[in-house]
């Protein structure tokens, strides 16, 4: 499509350009936003909450504490591995502001995939949750991390209820596993030491990475996409702009269910709300659902950011009907695809339409939403403004209007490339700048993009990707499996869920609870398989190339949905 295709396209108010080096970098919306907001409410958790004021000077003392206390330099990859608490926005900051580059670890990483996250980026420092110093003590002396700083979750709350909140965790609810890390300073002596120490603040540039978010891209192992300030910049600003004049600055409150280390919550609720001083509710633990509506019942909240599973889930909760809902005006879906049943049931409940988007990790994540006026259920809305997206054979020519190919996509908050991978790099991103996404899909001739399918094996479990050839490499370890095969079939709670097939060798022996046990020692919860098939052969190519793509048609149509 060309520019001047969706021009025309936007709604009243929302520009088609933004201009993406308005900011020199994320540091520079930071400063800004915590002048201007001094006073306005940052994040809110466990009944505490710190103002942008506030925000700037812990990320400040952070951000002291790394330069005066480590010899971490601008550039060196520190991993951060917390859930929503009010520690992950002021480490982020702090890391960022000292010019170390930001790498997102999912806090319910198995140990293996810790090991090859903070191998794969070089990581020089760890900040992670208590909960999880056990996996780091195994982990550290296989990797080059030599600075660790282990948090517990009231670490940031007044300072009786910080050790009554500390204690009820680690000796009530027994959630914090015995560690013994020597090496290892506490958040709040970090704090300490930082506090009243001049901070260097870092001026990267715009086109230098600011933060390594590992996906699977579109094929294969964990690989880190390099997200520049400009990336998340631009992203922050497109956000705003399709948001339009639906949402005054200072006045929002965002409910965060979503975990802040997901690109998508990440650049939502710390980088976009943070341009407009919104207010983010942060959920600790949103499977705890009644604990996550008597936390709602508290807020007159404005907009609300999940997905499909989570939409069901509360809809289907009495209480969280019964909530106020006069002040929500702006609902927001992605990660997985958005049930039309769920975004009726939303409506009905909550009075408010779910304005569905589309995004990826390599995107910063977004790419598309729908507009709030304008919401058509079932597409994934228009562009952001300054993208441009169109559609692909599969030799790579431009499709016309209304085909049906792979989407590319093409603006400033598509990545710099994958971290030290130029070969997987060079598979997605051409010298134009064009990404292919993997997915396949249709530009209406109103603008609004719809998928119809995705082109690489990819499971979507609950908003997570997960790729199946990382499960299979997992699968393949076990003893007694000669042949593998992973494939997403449907579920109606998490989208999709996942099945193993399994070839057992010749002469041994394996039964359906080993082949779980082995997953769950391996991979993390939303990776573990929920189906376990043994067969005596898998439908392969003449060169012997598993077919999953016939292992997922079997399954349609046993369950009659093909």
């Amino acid at each position: 499509m060309t520019e001047n295709f969706w021009k025309d396209k936007y709604p009243a108010g929302v520009p088609a350009e933004i201009d993406p080096d308005q900011f020199a970098n994320v540091q520079a919306v930071l400063k800004l936003s915590c002048e201007r907001f001094a006073d306005k409410p940052a994040f809110s958790n466990l009944g505490k909450t710190i103002t942008y004021g506030e925000l700037y000077e812990l990320s400040g003392q952070f951000a002291a504490y790394l330069q005066k206390y480590t010899d971490l330099k601008p550039g060196d990859r520190i991993a951060v591995q917390m859930p929503n608490v009010l520690q992950y926005p002021v480490v982020v900051f702090g890391a960022l502001r000292a010019g170390l580059i930001v790498v997102n670890t999912n806090p319910l990483y198995t140990a293996r995939e810790m090991e090859h996250q903070f191998n794969d980026s070089g990581a020089k420092a760890l900040v992670c949750l208590a909960n999880m110093a056990h996996l780091a003590e195994q982990v550290l002396p296989k990797t080059g991390i030599k600075h660790v700083v282990v948090t517990e979750v009231g670490d940031l709350l007044p300072t009786f209820k910080r050790l009554l909140v500390n204690a009820v965790v680690k000796h009530v609810k027994k959630m914090v596993p015995s560690y013994h890390l020597p090496q290892a300073v506490k958040f709040t002596e970090a704090l300490a030491k930082g506090r009243g120490q001049r901070v260097v603040e870092a001026s990267p540039q715009s086109g230098d990475v600011a933060v390594l978010q590992y996906t699977g891209g579109t094929t294969g192992v964990a690989k880190g996409a390099m997200l520049t300030h400009r990336n998340l910049v631009a992203n922050m600003l497109q956000c705003k702009a399709l948001m339009g004049t639906n949402f005054n600055e200072g006045c929002e409150v965002l409910i965060t269910p979503l975990p802040l280390y997901h690109i998508y919550a990440f650049t939502f609720h710390c980088m976009a709300m943070m341009l407009i001083g919104g207010h983010n509710i942060l959920i600790t633990n949103p499977r705890d659902l009644p604990a996550m509506v008597k936390e709602l019942a508290k807020w007159r909240f404005t907009g609300f950011v999940g997905l499909n599973t989570l939409f069901v889930a509360l809809c289907n909760n009495e209480d969280f009907r019964k909530l106020d809902f006069s002040s929500l005006k702006a609902t927001f879906s992605g990660g997985m695809a958005l049930q039309l049943a769920t975004a009726e049931r939303w409506r009905e409940v909550t009075g408010c339409g779910i304005c569905e988007g589309y995004g990826m990790t390599e995107t910063s994540p977004v790419v598309s939403v729908n507009p709030f006026q304008n919401i058509q259920v079932g597409t994934i809305g228009i562009p952001v403004p300054s993208t441009l997206c169109k559609v692909v054979d599969e030799e790579g020519n431009d499709l016309p209007q209304g085909s049906i190919g792979e989407l590319c996509v093409k603006g400033p908050q598509v990545m710099k490339g994958y971290w030290q991978r130029p070969e997987a790099t060079a598979e997605v991103l051409d010298a134009d700048g064009w990404l292919k996404t993997g997915d396949i899909a249709v530009i209406q001739d109103d603008g609004y993009l719809r998928i119809v399918d995705r082109k690489k094996d990819m499971i979507l479990v609950s908003g997570f990707n997960v790729y199946p050839n990382e499960l299979e490499d997992v699968l393949a370890t076990l003893p007694g499996v000669l042949q593998c095969a992973a494939i997403g079939v449907p579920d109606e709670k998490s989208g999709e869920a996942i099945k193993v097939f399994v070839v057992v060798k010749p002469g041994a022996s394996l039964t359906k609870e080993q082949v779980l046990q082995h997953m769950h020692d391996n991979v993390t919860g939303y990776k573990r398989p929920k189906y376990v098939e043994f067969r005596d052969s898998l439908p392969t190519t003449n060169v012997g190339k598993i077919l999953r793509r016939e292992l997922r048609d079997e399954e349609l149509r046993r369950l009659g949905k093909k």
